[in-house]
């Protein structure tokens, strides 16, 4: 069975291109463009299915991902989590948040060996 990818990105076309990559690839995934949105989804456990793993953009407006990811991790603590960011400074503000902080530009090819990796140490 595929697991179920949350991806969080206020870019629609990052999201759809995201979004279109990993569907190629068998895993079924489900786009949020705001955080705060996903967040509330998650405490209302309003997913139909049982996200295995979320990928989240690091710059959005109104939280960014640090921020996103520090809430998330006070109900899901081991949620697998995938950072994609143009920032390279950013990554400081993750530590001790484990996750898996990647750089943009991420080729479909290195997008996907990430996602594999952390689902199979899930």
């Amino acid at each position: 069975m595929a697991s179920t990818i949350l991806l969080i990105d206020d870019n629609a076309v990052q999201a759809a291109t995201r979004q279109a990559i990993l569907k190629r690839a068998g895993y079924a995934a489900i786009a949020v463009f705001n955080p705060q949105r996903a967040l509330e989804q998650f405490e209302r456990d309003e997913f139909a299915v049982g996200i295995g793993l979320v990928i989240t953009d690091h710059i959005m407006p109104g939280m960014n991902g640090a921020e996103f990811v520090q809430r998330l991790r006070q109900t899901h603590p081991t949620l697998p989590v995938l950072v994609i960011s143009g920032l390279y400074e950013a990554e400081t503000e993750y530590e001790g948040l484990d996750v898996l902080f990647r750089m943009k530009p991420l080729p479909p090819d290195n997008l996907l060996e990430s996602v594999k990796g952390l689902l199979q140490s899930a």
